[in-house]
């Protein structure tokens, strides 16, 4: 048997940007992508705090060490410039693997989105 679990998970990271003329995704920091273990299109899935949208797209990388969370395409329609956002992708697992698997887990600094 198989079963997702968190893979990665940025916790608490503010939007910087929603730019609804883009063709779709999730700009993140590079660093942060490094740090939570997300790579360049992967499937996420955003839970916006502020008025509890969820939804899924996928990651590209923005500049490193630059703060930049942006939501792009018809997902800028869920997020306005300052909101907080938790952004997670899921890994499939055999069950007893999954018992010890440690996912990656990043706490951003919620007032310019470094690393602490």
């Amino acid at each position: 048997m198989q079963i997702q679990v968190v893979k990665s998970k940025i916790h608490r990271v503010k939007v910087t940007g929603a730019d609804l003329n883009y063709i779709g995704s999730i700009t993140i920091d590079e660093a942060l992508m490094d740090a939570s273990n997300l790579i360049e299109g992967e499937k996420v899935s955003i839970v916006n705090i502020n008025n509890g949208e969820r939804f899924e797209t996928y990651a590209i990388k923005g500049a490193p060490n630059s703060g930049e969370i942006t939501l792009n395409g018809p997902a800028a329609r869920k997020v306005h410039a300052g909101d907080i956002i938790i952004i997670i992708s899921y890994a499939t697992l055999d069950f007893e693997e999954a018992k010890t698997f440690k996912p990656w887990l990043v706490f951003p600094n919620e007032n310019d989105n470094s690393l602490k």
